[in-house]
C-alpha cells in the first residue's frame, strides 16, 4: 500500500501519538485522558496505540518522560551556554521568567504530572530524574545545595507567578536568585 503511514513507514508517529496526548492532558486533565481522544488528536487509528502502548499507564508514562526530556534540554541548554557565574545566575533568572520552563502549558501539564505521580511510581521515577536532570544542569555552576534550592526556586516561582495577581517580576526573581546564590557560596 503506499503512502500508508502504519508502523516503521511512520517513524515519527510515536512522537506524534506522546505530543497528542501531552495535548489532550493539557485539555481534560490525565485522569480524563482516553486512547480514542489521542488517537483523535494525534490524527492516527486507534490500534496505532495499543501498537506502541500495552496500556495507558505505559502511554502516560511515555508522555510525561517526552515532556520532561523536551523541558530538560532547554533547561540544560540555557546553562551549558553559561561561561560565568553571573551568566549561569541570568540563566536560572530566565527559566523562571522566561519560556523555557514556565509557559501556561507546561505549568498545566507538571501540576498534572504531580498529581499523577503521587499514585503512579513509574511516573514518579519520571519526575525524579527530571528534577536529577535539572539539578546536573545546575551544578555545572553551582555547589548542590545550591543547587537544589535554585531548583526549587525555579518551580516554586514559576508555579507562584501562574497564579500570582502580581507576579514577581524579572529584577526581582534576579534579586532573590543572587542571594540563594550569595547565601551558599
Amino acid at each position: 500500500m503506499t503512502g500508508s503511514t502504519r508502523g516503521p513507514n511512520d517513524p515519527r508517529r510515536r512522537e506524534r501519538i506522546l505530543d497528542a496526548a501531552l495535548d489532550v492532558i493539557a485539555e481534560h486533565g490525565a485522569i480524563k485522558v482516553t486512547f480514542r481522544k489521542i488517537a483523535e488528536a494525534a490524527g492516527v487509528p486507534l490500534g496505532s496505540l495499543t501498537y506502541y502502548f500495552d496500556d495507558m499507564q505505559h502511554l502516560l508514562t511515555g508522555a510525561f518522560t517526552r515532556l520532561a526530556e523536551t523541558v530538560s534540554t532547554r533547561y540544560g541548554a540555557l546553562l551549558e551556554a553559561a561561561r560565568t557565574r553571573q551568566e549561569a545566575e541570568d540563566a536560572v533568572v530566565e527559566i523562571i521568567c522566561g519560556k523555557v520552563w514556565g509557559t501556561d502549558r507546561n505549568l498545566l501539564l507538571s501540576y498534572e504530572l504531580y498529581a499523577f505521580a503521587t499514585r503512579n511510581p513509574e511516573v514518579r521515577t519520571v519526575m525524579r530524574s527530571w528534577m536529577q536532570a535539572s539539578r546536573d544542569s545546575l551544578a555545572r555552576h553551582f555547589d548542590p545545595l545550591t543547587a537544589r534550592a535554585l531548583d526549587a526556586l525555579v518551580e516554586g516561582f514559576s508555579i507562584h507567578n501562574s497564579v500570582d495577581l502580581r507576579p514577581t517580576d524579572r529584577e526581582e526573581v534576579a534579586a532573590v536568585v543572587r542571594a540563594v546564590v550569595d547565601r551558599h557560596h
